[in-house]
């Protein structure tokens, strides 16, 4: 089973501010791309690469009938995941055994369409690599890259993003308005300060100033929004003041990282105090992230949050696992030290979980460094402020007899001074100065390092963040849930090295993020057999990169690798589901060579690279992964890792056409019944495994019975994506028992679930089942244009359809009987037009209703509706022929013996007429009218 989830919109970027002309790079970009298969965009940062990659592609995107699709590369870090960023950017869902990169040529060989990659300069090899492979490996594929350095290949074509071009501020100023600097400067200025405009009095001080600012677009949009506070005159004067003090130093620089770097440190400084701590801290975010997320990393009071530099934190940093056993009062039991899952429960556990797991009536004081009653307390560090200095070791008392002390280090809250000792009060909690009036009795006050400022609560941060949006170092962006926000690559590494002159903020921040994607992840595996699906795996492709971050981390700072792999864990379901086992793979085998100690979280992490390694066919792996999970989750006594592994043992032999051990082995796990902890998802994908066994080996009315059972567990919950599969696989025993009217409707019904979940491969499993069904039915054509739309799906996943036998003759048996009803011809002129259909309308074609769009889905992508209104010239409909023949212009051009640009003009006027944006769409068009 599996699937993919409402992914990132990988389609053009839309444009939230004007685009200042640049007509010559336009036309250029244009013309480079029609000679060219890969074009990259260079310069410095801040110059514009991106904004006019983007309206490139926009200009000839009709030119690639497969589309255009925009590789977001700003927040990956890892060179072995851009084929797979690549792959998810093209809605590809691959689970063949081929490496990621030959297996995205393999599923592209074919297509005519355009790859933009953007940032690739921090991942230039890898980059190098995927446009080489693509290059090499097919002919309708082209790549418009931006880099500040080339990629150094010799197919590449570079074209130079040169900063706007800015006026004599002492020369003739006359024709001020046709210089881009200044429209880009005036108009985000009147964005700021309504009314503003260019005028004689101004024009000067505008052009000095975008003259100083080296016509840089990113310094001149944030020069331009200190408007709403300083005129021209001042913005000038002020800038060169904090221009001469950063050039003073560095004299080798080059003058526009100079310029740049001047008007970013300037922008810094004008933000409050606040702002420039979560400026820094939200700099360890990749990619865009959330309030509750920012509110994780940067306030020293939420679950998260460091409190003032301390650092107390157990194995897990207190979060409760979702298979742990409940305690009386409903909170979760927590892990203490040398401990699998096992803890006390207090009061006020639920509300702040503690390092050892336990809780008091402080806790809220101080989340992450309370002692519950009974327990000893964590050890505590204040982290370095800087070198030479020394630290204080305090003890924090017990809180009773016999319970040990841990030492606490209490750095100097000055340079050159001595710690003061800090007031110890009898209980083990720690918070800092600045909140020490709030502590409740029973706390250790520790100083705040020097220069580090107040401690930041959540409305801090959420002030901060409005105040950094109106300054536009954040860009604010609709996102699953709400507003989301994002630091542009400038900015995040200029507060990166702000983060890094204090040492141990930077992984402090980075600690707090990856235990806010631990909680995030584990919240959404807990909800995930619930009706909250949807949601979830919205925000969890909406993190990706900071999930990816957070994994990082976890597996390359040392003594972080359990937490990496209990995150890599806790995503199964991501990965299963949603289309990703590739991706879930790389970071289990990661997590699981940094993490060989027999523990839960590695019984767990090989179950579930077992799971995935099944889902690419590797079935040798597979197996071996699970076997090794059941004996260590045996030995450890965990009956629901257990019982998880031995889900996965069954679920190969399935896979591997293994259907009585598949029966047999799903019989004695669904009469075995759940075992605690055992999640709900796998207990019903047990019975959907047995349904499945029994439908295949024809036993129709058992099949029926377990669905039926497993229906009633799902709609207790409320659940989508296991009830999707039952109803496949009660769709499948009545197509057994010879039912095609109830067999099309459960179908049917299984198909809109998993459209609303976006279960790609659900969907190409569940047309294929429809095809055979209408087939059978004797709805021949309708049956062809499914089979034509089923493997136009199943090309983005896997051509072979995981070499199974059982699902491969269904197919061949569905074709075979259409084709002798209709003949070949008419066969494969509905096939094309089922090929032809995007999702939406294929998906309205399979359940005979209108369309309507997947949200995900771009109407650029949409495929045509029938439009018999539409009147072609004779010259038109003999165009529209010869492209529905799959002939490029050029060709046209030669058959017709007009020239190449006539053609062109005739496929445009085609594309207008019928309202298409692709040429795809023009041929299941013509295809649909014969």
């Amino acid at each position: 089973m599996g699937g993919s989830a409402p992914r990132r919109d990988h389609h053009l970027p839309a444009e939230t501010t004007s685009f200042v002309d640049r007509r010559g790079e336009l036309t250029e970009g244009r013309e480079l791309l029609a000679r060219a298969r890969l074009v990259t965009l260079t310069g410095p940062g801040g110059v514009g690469k991106t904004r006019l990659a983007a309206r490139i592609a926009a200009r000839v995107q009709r030119a690639f009938p497969d589309g255009v699709r925009f590789v977001h590369l700003s927040g990956l870090h890892d060179p072995a995941l851009v084929p797979l960023a690549a792959a998810d950017a093209l809605g590809l869902h691959d689970h063949s055994p081929q490496p990621p990169l030959a297996a995205l040529v393999e599923q592209v060989r074919e297509r005519r369409l355009l790859l933009v990659v953007d940032n690739c300069e921090h991942l230039a090899g890898a980059c190098a690599q995927l446009a080489a492979a693509l290059l090499r490996g097919t002919e309708g594929v082209r790549i418009l890259a931006t880099s500040r350095h080339r990629l150094g290949l010799t197919e590449e074509h570079l074209l130079e993003v040169r900063p706007l071009p800015v006026p004599d501020p002492d020369g003739d100023l006359s024709a001020a308005e046709g210089y881009p600097a200044l429209t880009l400067f005036a108009d985000r200025a009147a964005a700021v300060v309504p009314g503003f405009r260019l005028t004689p009095a101004n024009r000067a001080s505008v052009a000095r100033l975008c003259h100083r600012l080296d016509g840089l677009p990113l310094a001149i949009e944030l020069a331009a929004v200190r408007m709403r506070v300083l005129d021209v005159d001042q913005l000038l004067d002020r800038l060169d003041d904090r221009y001469r003090f950063l050039t003073t130093g560095s004299p080798a620089a080059l003058p526009r990282h100079q310029t740049l770097r001047a008007a970013v440190a300037w922008s810094h400084d004008l933000c409050t105090g606040p702002e420039q701590l979560v400026w820094a801290r939200l700099s360890v975010l990749a990619g865009g992230f959330d309030l509750e997320t920012a509110e994780a990393v940067c306030a020293d009071d939420s679950p998260e949050g460091a409190v003032g530099y301390a650092e107390a934190r157990g194995p897990f940093g207190g979060h409760a696992s979702p298979y742990a056993p409940m305690c009386p009062d409903g909170s979760a039991e927590r892990n203490g030290p040398g401990q699998a899952f096992a803890a006390g429960c207090g009061e006020g556990a639920g509300a702040a979980p503690g390092p050892r797991g336990g809780s008091g009536e402080g806790a809220g004081a101080a989340p992450g460094l309370t002692a519950a009653p009974g327990q000893g307390a964590w050890p505590v560090r204040v982290l370095p402020d800087g070198p030479g200095q020394e630290a204080w070791p305090v003890p924090v008392l017990p809180d009773g007899p016999g319970h040990e002390a841990w030492p606490v280090h209490v750095l100097p809250d000055a340079p050159r001074q001595g710690a003061r000792p800090p007031q110890v009060l009898p209980a083990g909690s720690a918070v800092p100065t600045a909140r020490a009036a709030q502590a409740p009795l029973g706390t250790v006050t520790l100083p705040l390092p020097a220069g580090a400022g107040p401690a930041l609560c959540a409305d801090d941060v959420l002030e901060a963040l409005a105040g950094l949006v109106d300054k536009s170092v954040l860009c604010r962006e609709p996102g699953p849930g709400g507003a989301r926000y994002r630091l542009l690559d400038t900015l995040r590494q200029y507060g990166l090295e702000q983060l890094r002159r204090t040492p141990g903020e930077e992984g402090a921040a980075r600690r707090r993020q990856r235990d806010w994607m631990l909680r995030r992840a584990e919240d959404c595996e807990r909800g995930w057999f619930g009706p909250g699906q949807p949601e979830a795996v919205a925000r969890l492709r909406a993190d990706r990169d900071n999930l990816r971050a957070a994994l990082d981390f976890s597996l390359s700072t040392p003594g972080e690798a359990r937490a990496g792999l209990r995150l890599a864990g806790a995503l199964w379901f991501y990965w299963h589901a949603c289309g990703a086992p590739r991706e879930g793979l790389y970071w289990l085998d990661r997590a699981l060579a940094a993490g060989p100690e027999p523990t839960r979280e590695r019984a767990r992490g090989l179950w579930v690279a077992g799971l995935l390694a099944a889902a690419t066919q590797d079935f040798p792996r597979g197996r071996r992964h699970a076997a090794d999970a059941l004996a260590l989750a045996r030995a450890l006594g965990d009956p629901a890792e257990a019982a998880h592994a031995e889900y996965v043992i069954g679920v190969i032999r399935l896979f591997g056409d293994d259907l009585p051990g598949a029966l047999r082995h799903f019989e004695a796990t669904v009469a075995r019944g759940p075992v605690p902890g055992q999640h709900l998802s796998l207990v019903g994908l047990d019975q959907v495994e047995l349904a499945c066994a029994l439908g295949y080996l024809g036993e129709a009315d058992r099949a029926v019975e377990v669905c039926e059972r497993a229906l009633r567990l799902c709609e207790r919950h409320g659940e989508q994506w296991v009830r999707s599969y039952v109803l496949r696989m009660l769709a499948l025993a009545h197509s057994v028992r010879r039912d095609w009217p109830r067999a099309e409707r459960h179908a049917r019904e299984a198909l809109r679930l998993k459209v609303a979940v976006h279960d790609v491969i659900g969907m190409a499993l569940t047309l294929d089942l429809l095809a055979s069904i209408a087939a059978e039915r004797g709805a021949h054509e309708h049956a062809a244009v499914l089979l034509g739309g089923a493997d136009r799906v199943w090309a983005d996943i896997d051509t072979g359809r995981w070499g199974a036998h059982t699902l491969n003759s269904a197919r061949r048996d569905s074709e075979e009987k259409t084709c002798r009803a209709l003949g070949r011809e008419a066969f494969e002129r509905a096939h094309r037009r089922g090929g032809g259909l995007g999702l939406a309308e294929l998906v309205a074609h399979a359940l005979q209703e209108p369309a309507r769009p997947h949200p995900g889905e771009s109407t650029a992508d949409r495929p045509p509706h029938e439009n018999s209104a539409v009147r072609l010239t004779r010259r038109e409909t003999e165009v529209a022929q010869l492209v529905a023949e799959g002939l490029a212009n050029q060709q046209i051009a030669d058959r017709l013996v007009i020239a190449r640009r006539t053609a062109e003009g005739h496929v445009e006027r085609i594309l207008s007429k019928l309202g298409f944006s692709n040429r795809s769409q023009i041929a299941a068009w013509v295809t649909a009218q014969r």
